[in-house]
């Protein structure tokens, strides 16, 4: 297939708005593509490549041959110069990797360079969200939907699961299955604004779990062989070694456990995000880390397309089973989950204990033949029941001396690991199995120091208690989850439903960009300012998109033109007057804004015409959030 077709698709579908119209674009395109392609073209589509790292960041791709004329490039083709890219290692790498981009870029037109640029960067903004490639796929293979999404769940690849359907139809989808040491999408949790919303979407009785501020851990075990993997499926095992050994202590032959890894400072409570994030990142994704304590997922960086990364991510949401896609950004940051930073500098990606699966494989765990009642399994851990208490500050968190023996080994913080699931025990895959069944599995596997605390609730009191004493300890908040519901990977239902504090503030907008893709014309990304009463001026804390409506976009384009102090092409600076309420889920350092602290997950709740820039909160106010203290 020629590569400037399949940038045509991209395009079209980015100028597309109706999903109908989008899956029938990305069918037809998958359709043209030789079985050699899918793997390729199928991911192009996703907005992402095959290779998980290729050593091509924005400094290379700032200076470029001119674009080619004619178009000559067909999609195989540019798979296997991206393929011998990312080869290039040693000395004189760096050269030669400039002369194989000039050579790919030279010979792309100007609408391939567009697809190319975004691939590489990671920012393809085109509207074709997992769910929708997921019906594109079933309707150019002619195959189920419900079979492509179970497959693309249990498979954690978008590429891998096109390819199957489309030269093996629904018999090839039928071979995807949990394999230990695969990484499979896991399963997500809803929003809610409070606890009593929460509750009526599960019901009563309910377990409530501590949402832990770590990063979300996939860990396999097989044997000796042990690999963990982020959100995204990205495998980190050699940067937590604590997280390891904790599951080598476990007297189980093959395991599944699904959790959080957390730094904590003496007393037991969380330390920094950013501390958790930069240990537990793959190498390839320290830098992006490093840029990101300064933003959070909702504070969008420098430029519009630094959203669209990030946006890419939160298909994870809807249908998280393109590896590399995720927040997640969408509740977690990609960079700290690796996502679409690539692999690890020791073997990297995602991996089946080794190596990265391109089919679909029975091989692995041995495997259960029909329903199982998990009472039956073996009591083969030295715990109880799960705690029936929520950690208050001042109950301290157990740490294995094992875990601070591994954690020695890797010269920075101990992360921690919990758990809150089970998936696979000796055999038997626990998919399928109700929540109470699958938790008291664990509960006999793991040891209550590994566990994350739960509780059952029978009332909205007992639910609002245990969600102020695990903010109280400095934790996220609560993830409430229905007992009855099956794990539904990749999924984000109403059977886990989480509850956060929060924040709001009346901040000023500084200076506000000009939007691209869905975007363009309209003044977008905000940046936003908390009032200093010593200087009388205004700090910065980050920017924001999220929150905005079609509605609010027209009006704040007008709005902000009119108060424009200074026009770039890019950004236009206006006078510090319009308020505007924000909502965000907690501050963090940040040696990227002049305060030295940043709001994370920020979102425009709406414009405050009711009150003047003198009347916004202070930066006194945001660090006293900061620090865990009441504001005045």
């Amino acid at each position: 297939m020629r590569f400037v077709d399949l940038a045509a698709t991209s395009a079209a579908v980015a100028a597309t708005s109706g999903r109908r119209a989008k899956v029938e674009l990305l069918a037809e395109a998958l359709r043209k593509l030789a079985p050699e392609e899918l793997v390729a073209g199928s991911g192009y589509l996703a907005g992402e490549l095959r290779q998980r790292q290729t050593g091509v960041g924005y400094a290379s791709l700032r200076e470029l041959p001119p674009a080619a004329e004619q178009p000559i490039l067909t999609v195989a083709g540019v798979d296997a110069a991206i393929a011998e890219l990312a080869e290039v290692r040693g000395a004189g790498s760096q050269q030669r990797r400039r002369e194989l981009l000039a050579a790919l870029f030279g010979a792309a037109t100007v609408e391939e360079r567009r697809l190319l640029l975004g691939l590489f960067s990671g920012e393809l903004r085109q509207g074709a969200q997992a769910g929708l490639l997921a019906e594109a796929v079933a309707r150019a293979a002619e195959v189920p939907l419900p079979a492509v999404r179970r497959a693309l769940l249990l498979a954690g690849d978008l590429k891998t699961v096109a390819a199957a359907a489309l030269t093996g139809g629904s018999a090839a989808l039928t071979g995807f299955a949990l394999q230990v040491g695969r990484p499979l999408a896991p399963m997500l949790a809803q929003s809610a604004a409070s606890v009593e919303e929460a509750l009526t979407a599960v019901g009563l009785p309910a377990v409530v779990d501590v949402k832990l501020d770590g990063i979300r851990i996939q860990v396999h075990r097989s044997g000796d062989d042990i690999a963990v993997f982020t959100r995204s499926l990205d495998e980190i095992t050699s940067r937590v070694p604590e997280v390891v050994a904790a599951v080598r202590s476990l007297p189980a032959r093959e395991l599944v456990l699904d959790g959080e890894a957390i730094a904590l400072d003496a007393s037991g409570r969380p330390r920094p995000f950013q501390e958790t994030a930069s240990r537990a990142a793959t190498r390839g994704a320290r830098r992006a880390v490093r840029d990101e304590v300064g933003r959070a997922p909702g504070d969008t960086g420098a430029t519009e397309a630094d959203r669209t990364g990030r946006e890419a991510a939160e298909l994870v949401d809807h249908a998280p089973g393109v590896a590399g896609a995720v927040d997640g950004v969408s509740g977690e940051w990609r960079a700290a989950t690796g996502a679409g930073g690539g692999a690890d500098a020791d073997g990297g990606g995602t991996r089946s204990f080794g190596a990265a699966p391109v089919a679909p494989s029975t091989a692995g765990s041995v495997r259960s033949v029909g329903p199982v009642d998990i009472s039956e399994v073996p009591r083969i851990g030295t715990s109880g029941s799960a705690p029936a208490e929520i950690p208050g500050p001042e109950r301290p968190a157990t740490v294995a001396p094992s875990v601070v023996a591994a954690a020695n080994t890797s010269g920075g913080v101990v992360l921690t690991p919990y758990f809150f699931d089970i998936l696979h025990l000796d055999g038997v895959d626990l998919l399928d199995a109700p929540g109470h069944e699958r938790w008291a599995a664990l509960a006999r596997t793991v040891s209550p120091a590994q566990l994350v605390e739960r509780i059952t609730v029978d009332t909205v009191e007992q639910a609002s208690a245990a969600f102020a004493a695990a903010v109280d300890a400095g934790h996220e908040g609560i993830v409430v989850k229905a007992p009855e519901a099956a794990y539904d990977a990749g999924r984000r239902g109403a059977a886990w439903v989480k509850v956060k504090p929060r924040h709001t503030l009346d901040l000023v907008v500084l200076a506000v960009e000009w939007g691209s893709g869905r975007r363009k014309g309209w003044l977008s990304n905000l940046h936003l300012g908390a009032r200093d009463p010593e200087t009388g001026g205004f700090v910065m804390l980050g920017k924001t998109f999220k929150g905005l409506t079609d509605e609010l976009l027209r009006w704040q384009t007008e709005r902000f033109q009119e108060l424009a102090v200074e026009r770039g092409d890019w950004v236009v600076q206006v006078r510090p007057e319009q308020v505007v309420e924000i909502a965000f889920d907690g501050v963090q350092s940040s040696p990227r804004y002049p305060g030295g602290v940043a709001l994370r997950f920020a979102r425009v709740l709406r414009y405050r015409d009711d009150k003047t820039a003198a009347e916004a909160d202070t930066i006194d106010t945001v660090r006293a959030i900061h620090a865990g203290r009441r504001p005045d």
